[in-house]
């Protein structure tokens, strides 16, 4: 196979679709974690309390919006 013939690192990304379980995957974990980080920075401003369900719904919530926002 020639240079010329070879496909870029950039046209097999553009050419990939993925699986969305992994985008899914992603998309728990960084909700989880973001979710974590804005209930501790209101926790340290004494405007809640840093509790498993007060993670698990700010999570919830930032989850269903980047799903919302993601789908085409």
């Amino acid at each position: 196979m020639s240079d010329d013939e070879r496909e870029g690192f950039r046209d097999g990304l553009e050419s990939s679709e993925g699986d969305p379980r992994v985008a899914a995957l992603f998309n728990v974990a960084l909700s989880v974690l973001f979710g974590w980080t804005v209930v501790w920075g209101l926790s340290f401003m004494g405007a809640t309390e840093l509790t498993l369900v007060n993670v698990a719904f700010v999570a919830l919530v930032i989850f269903a919006i980047t799903q919302f926002v993601i789908k085409p």
